[in-house]
């Protein structure tokens, strides 16, 4: 009797072992790296919000990727010299490495080739993919076009080996760029962009990374973001694939919505209140976007005058500027999404930027006019709440971060 007793308890005991094995196996992740150390410089914000204004309604005005076989297609993206955390991931046999942004906004996946011209700066300054150096390469040749609001990103399509968080993806297409987007992107900490968006937003209706993965490696439909806004902490966050990190929130906090379609990460927001039901945006319902490569929250432009206002804020040059002092006394802003509050209190909607050797604080909202008079929650938002992007059953899911404390001990 004993020894059966004995034995139930080994077997247990391996079984468990076996489980959290197997769940700890299917997490695969990135750690992700910040943009800039420290504080912003304000001419730099006053030069994103320039390209906001001028590119959001290229990101999300249109709502179904065009097919023209040409390749030569507006996308509907931004400019991602605003986005504030890049991953790296490799490509090719023996692997080559790229540092990339991970997008929720846009589908397609492309790095810097060394084809480009040897006039090009970018191809100095950036790592380039060398089809030469990888037995694993692919020839593909079809040219590629897409359109950012600082110029355009040409190239072709090319087919190796992916790596993504220790997980290889065989035989991904992905764009090789000879011309970047803008002169700014040659002085970028980036080397591609890499879409997390559904493929019906794909130009060339190119299988986005992750997709691939899925199908080749059995891995959970699910991805998820921890972004980390300290401004001292060293690690920017991390990305996770085939699932989330359960350490850096409590499960029962974590809350599902479902998505509106399966082109962006879209969903229907209830309301916006600000300072406790004194203002209401959004108040009949609206439609929000969760966006990896947006910085800021943009909402339509009369709703965030209100916002902004409410807070104190006083217009400047397109931003919104509060006195520093006065941060942990501004009002909670509130964003109701399936019945479920979201609160951002001060500290975490208000940027701090340097100016002249000094410090100048800006409010995280951005009034934009978008279709629909829609919202895009960037990571002004996503720095408060971890984000579960479902594929599987087509949701998104948010839940309050634990103790900064904790998350950035990671």
């Amino acid at each position: 009797m004993d020894r059966d007793i004995r034995s139930l308890r080994i077997y247990v005991l391996i079984m468990c072992f076996v489980y959290v094995s197997s769940s700890s196996d299917t997490l695969h992740r990135i750690p992700l790296h910040k943009m800039h150390q420290g504080m912003k410089d304000l001419n730099e914000l006053n030069r994103e919000v320039d390209e906001y204004t001028r590119g959001a309604m290229l990101r999300f005005g249109q709502h179904e990727s065009g097919n023209d076989t040409t390749g030569k297609h507006v996308l509907s993206l931004s400019n991602y010299l605003n986005a504030e955390y890049y991953g790296e991931i490799t490509l090719g046999t023996p692997p080559q490495k790229f540092r990339v942004i991970f997008d929720t906004g846009s589908s397609n996946f492309w790095v810097t080739s060394q084809r480009c011209s040897w006039f090009n700066i970018a191809c100095w300054l950036h790592n380039t993919y060398k089809s030469k150096l990888s037995s694993s390469y692919r020839k593909n040749g079809t040219a590629i076009e897409l359109r950012y609001v600082s110029g355009a990103m040409t190239g072709f399509l090319s087919n190796d080996v992916l790596n993504m968080g220790g997980v290889e993806i065989y035989n991904q297409t992905f764009a090789e760029a000879v011309r970047e987007p803008g002169l700014a992107f040659v002085f970028a900490r980036f080397d591609g962009v890499l879409g997390l968006a559904f493929p019906r937003l794909s130009v060339l209706n190119v299988t986005p990374p992750f997709f691939n993965m899925i199908q080749q490696n059995d891995i959970p439909g699910v991805f998820s973001f921890y972004l980390n806004r300290d401004l001292d902490a060293p690690r920017g966050g991390e990305l996770v694939f085939g699932g989330y990190d359960k350490k850096l929130i409590n499960e029962d906090e974590l809350h599902y919505i479902k998505i509106s379609n399966d082109t962006y990460w879209q969903f229907k927001m209830d309301k916006v209140i600000t300072n406790n039901k004194d203002v209401v945006s959004c108040a009949k319902g609206c439609q929000a976007f969760a966006d990896t490569g947006t910085s800021l929250i943009i909402g339509p432009v009369k709703d965030v005058d209100k916002i902004n206002a409410a807070i104190g804020g006083i217009p400047i040059a397109g931003l919104s500027v509060v006195e520093c002092h006065r941060i942990e006394y501004l009002p909670p802003i509130t964003f109701v999404i399936d019945g479920k509050e979201y609160v951002l209190n001060g500290q975490d909607y208000i940027l701090k930027v340097s100016s002249f050797l000094q410090t100048a604080c800006i409010s995280g909202f951005m009034g934009i006019n978008l279709p629909m008079a829609a919202w895009i929650l960037g990571d002004v938002f996503l720095g408060k709440y971890y984000s579960v992007f479902d594929i599987d059953n087509k949701r998104i899911g948010f839940a309050p971060l634990k103790s900064t404390k904790i998350t950035n001990k990671m």
